[in-house]
């Protein structure tokens, strides 16, 4: 289980008096296996997880993964957590959806034969393997980010952190991504606005101006989150 700890975190955009805080003195330990965040836009949520595989290093504060430190050892925590965008459409890479998907495999020591199987094994998970030569980019709505989750999870993170990726989807693809997180081995964390899809996690976190003001079981952290918005 992957074990995270941010302790007295806070980032700002920007320098001097223009200086924009967006997360303000953030402390907390997470080991759950599904792991959500809500909150409004502009609450610090996606500043949040995108510190949890150094896509961003805190102003001041650390953030550890598995006691690693994301600003001292950034690239050996991107080999363990794997970021899915809101927009699939900025991480999809290669021309076609095979290539695509063994993008990630480029550096990995693989033989071309064991890289080809891996694809192989991944576009059939996610019900691909009809399109593994068609053009990436013209792919659907869904099946563009069931593509960008498949290029992730072909490198076999621990931690896969994914940043409102129902966002841009219509219910059925929304309730279609939600099913393969479920069904998904890894630890994951989870910002979104969709807050049915939390319903079965362990533990949701609720940002506000940029501070964490509630931490609890769903049922209880959305119910906080709705009162908030109302």
């Amino acid at each position: 289980m992957t074990r995270i700890e941010v302790d007295h975190v806070s980032h700002r955009y920007g320098q001097g008096p223009l200086a924009r805080l967006v997360l303000d003195d953030i402390s907390v330990e997470l080991a759950e296996r599904r792991l959500g965040v809500v909150g409004h836009n502009g609450s610090g949520k996606s500043t949040f997880v995108r510190m949890l595989n150094a896509l961003l290093i805190p102003s001041s504060g650390t953030v550890r993964v598995n006691g690693l430190e994301t600003g001292k050892d950034a690239a050996k925590v991107r080999k363990q957590a794997g970021f899915l965008f809101t927009d699939p459409d900025n991480q999809i890479i290669m021309p076609t959806v095979a290539e695509d998907v063994a993008f990630g495999l480029r550096k990995s020591g693989l033989s071309r034969a064991q890289v080809a199987e891996r694809v192989e094994q991944a576009l059939a998970r996610y019900g691909l393997d009809g399109h593994r030569e068609h053009p990436a980019h013209l792919l659907s709505g869904g099946q563009k980010q069931l593509l960008a989750l498949a290029s992730v999870l072909i490198t076999e993170p621990e931690l896969i952190i994914m940043d409102e990726p129902t966002t841009l989807l219509d219910l059925r693809n929304a309730r279609m991504i939600g099913r393969v997180i479920a069904e998904l081995p890894q630890t994951v964390v989870l910002a979104t606005h969709h807050l049915d899809l939390l319903d079965d996690f362990d533990r949701v976190l609720v940002f506000d101006s940029g501070r964490l003001v509630a931490d609890g079981a769903p049922a209880e952290a959305v119910a906080h989150y709705r009162a908030l918005m109302s």
